[in-house]
């Protein structure tokens, strides 16, 4: 097709398998030929290089509204699966429709993307289909009802009629292993993209061929690294071993992605003083944790009052990599400096208990054990956000925790100020911390309590990038003499 310029008129977000559709108007005239530009961010067959395997397309591609295949929903209402226990809605704008949408508890409307989110409920497809009775409805097929065998009916209540969509039973029985949000969202992103990969095929109907497919795809074409093909392996064995109660045999022939043997970053004692010195204030705070008692960087930001031992100068790190807890050392630069942070944490606290607000959500089923914990002082965060959120199922106004991004981005500015030439991140303290340590004449395995690590392998890591060079031995080189005119010919 011949390249031809066109402008485009106001951007008209319409979902289908994650695309995006503009209408366009042409420049120059184009006959009877409609054209639409097509801007994909996940489509199979852009993805680029990238670490998480989710790099996104930059490219723009000219094409007809016939080549697109999308159907516009321009008089019918779709219904897809949106994540984290939620769908998608995209209505056909009308009055009556917004009226009709607001009566669903927990709806919410995203401006940019122009559709609502529902929670995904039982019996919320049915619920939607009642609502919006006499009207075409377009429900993407994995969320059509599917058959489960008897021992997969859910426990809590087997009498009711309606069935477990797909996408809903993989999302309840990821809630019942207690596994993390992140978990849940990843899973349900592997599941739909394996679906979309194999033309929305049940999965019952295919067997280790079509997932040794799939995967052989991710690494051949979307070139994703090891640990993302090892991703979306662990959510599609999740689908079939715990949601539909079938095994998955020898996949042969699957091509693997090389996994790299690659040294972590580390900073020396002088580059991370450097570079704290360009940070200030709760920022700095954090940072100094993060590299003083090897903190991840969400076991810093969701700390609470109560885990925090002044008198022992140590914390308690809950619930981290793992679902596994252990104590760390409370640095001694922080520790005033804390207490005086805390204050005003409680400051602010008292301020929203006499608003009627204050409370922060608590982990798994203790909101419902203790129901006025989440007001207590020791259940409050250490670093808290500077607003507040509505919760989704409850509608009351908390405070969540500082979000992770607010230090990160402080971090990256802090070491390009500071002149730091290497890609240092918020775990690079995390390395640095254990590295410094090892350097110190600490037991390996006293490192590895403090970090977490279940294997002491994991660890050894550590003890590759010390800095005494190849496994510290002294080149041969250290012991000759440099000529004085060698710096002058240097050019």
């Amino acid at each position: 097709m011949r390249r031809r310029y066109f402008r485009c008129s106001d951007p008209i977000p319409l979902h289908q398998s994650h695309k995006w559709v503009w209408h366009c108007t042409a420049a120059k005239p184009l006959g009877a030929l409609a054209l639409s530009l097509l801007f994909s961010t996940r489509s199979e067959s852009h993805m680029g290089n990238g670490r998480n395997g989710q790099a996104r397309s930059t490219a723009c591609h000219l094409i007809t509204s016939e080549t697109v295949g999308l159907n516009v929903p321009t008089n019918r209402i779709q219904i897809k699966p949106y994540g984290a226990g939620r769908l998608m809605v995209v209505l056909p704008y009308s009055s009556e429709h917004v009226a009709k949408i607001k009566t669903v508890a927990g709806r919410r409307w995203h401006q940019d993307e122009k559709y609502w989110t529902v929670p995904s409920s039982d019996g919320a497809i049915t619920h939607l289909r009642a609502l919006f009775a006499g009207e075409p409805i377009e429900v993407y097929p994995a969320l059509e009802p599917v058959r489960v065998n008897d021992d997969q009916k859910r426990s809590r209540d087997s009498k009711q009629a309606s069935i477990p969509t797909l996408l809903e039973h993989v999302h309840q029985m990821i809630q019942k292993r207690h596994y993390s949000l992140r978990t849940d969202k990843a899973y349900v992103h592997w599941i739909a993209r394996f679906l979309r990969f194999h033309q929305h095929r049940h999965p019952a109907e295919m067997s280790e061929a079509e997932v040794g497919q799939f995967l052989s795809h991710l690494a051949q074409v979307s070139h994703v690294s090891a640990s993302t093909q090892n991703q979306a392996l662990n959510a599609v064995v999740f689908l079939y071993r715990d949601v539909l109660n079938e095994k998955i045999g020898m996949l042969e022939g699957v091509v693997r992605a090389k996994r790299p043997q690659r040294l972590p970053v580390v900073l020396t004692k002088q580059e991370v003083q450097k570079l704290l010195r360009c940070l200030n204030g709760m920022r700095w705070l954090m940072a100094t944790l993060l590299y003083g008692a090897g903190l991840r960087l969400m076991e810093c930001c969701s700390l609470r009052v109560k885990d925090i031992d002044f008198s022992r100068d140590q914390i308690l790190v809950r619930s981290g990599k793992g679902e596994k807890d252990r104590y760390t050392m409370l640095p001694a630069p922080t520790k005033d400096l804390l207490v005086k942070h805390l204050r005003l944490v409680k400051r602010q606290h008292e301020q929203d208990l006499d608003k009627g607000i204050g409370r922060v959500a608590l982990p798994h089923a203790l909101e419902r054990k203790y129901p006025n914990a989440g007001k207590e002082w020791g259940w409050q965060w250490v670093f808290p956000a500077t607003d507040h959120y509505t919760d989704r199922q409850t509608g009351e106004k908390r405070r969540h925790h500082l979000h992770e991004s607010v230090l990160q981005r402080a971090v990256k500015a802090a070491r390009l100020q500071a002149g730091i030439p290497k890609p240092a991140s918020c775990h690079t303290f995390r390395h640095s911390f254990a590295t410094h340590l090892i350097e110190d004449g600490y037991d390996i395995r006293t490192v590895q309590e403090l970090l977490g690590h279940s294997d002491v392998k994991t660890t050894m890591i550590y003890t590759h990038v010390l800095n005494r060079g190849g496994r510290g031995v002294r080149s041969p080189a250290d012991s000759l003499i440099v000529p004085p005119d060698v710096e002058s010919r240097i050019d």
